[in-house]
């Protein structure tokens, strides 16, 4: 049984990802701002995948938080890791691009972002 500070934590970032995905689904968002600041071109489709993997990622994480068996669940989780961990090069990419202007804001979004691989790491069983 986890603790309450665990399934807290687990429930925050699904509902972070769950949200985030909705926002890629509408091409806004985080998401829509990193792919715009790194290709500077119309990537609707782009925005639209990683909004899918993000709402799949939530689904995924809560069904690990209430233990629902998936044989190959923490494989996917660990797949939409190595996947977030590219859109956290992405984010790196567009801050560079925009001169490492605005420190703050982005600063704020990549430690989110990060905080969002290292649960999904944790919740992949394979690295937590």
């Amino acid at each position: 049984m986890a603790g309450i500070g665990s399934v807290i934590w687990k429930l925050a970032v699904a509902l972070y990802l769950m949200a985030t995905g909705v926002l890629g689904l509408n091409k806004s968002g985080d998401l829509a701002a990193i792919f715009y600041g790194v290709f500077k071109s119309d990537v609707g489709i782009l925005i639209i995948v990683a909004g899918v993997i993000a709402l799949i990622a939530g689904i995924f994480i809560l069904l690990e938080m209430f233990n629902i068996k998936i044989a190959i669940l923490d494989t996917l989780i660990l797949i939409i890791a190595i996947i977030w961990a590219v859109f956290v090069v992405f984010l790196f990419i567009t801050w560079i691009g925009a001169g490492f202007k605005p420190f703050w804001e982005t600063l704020q979004i990549l430690g989110v972002y990060i905080m969002v691989l290292g649960s999904l790491l944790v919740a992949s069983k394979k690295f937590g």
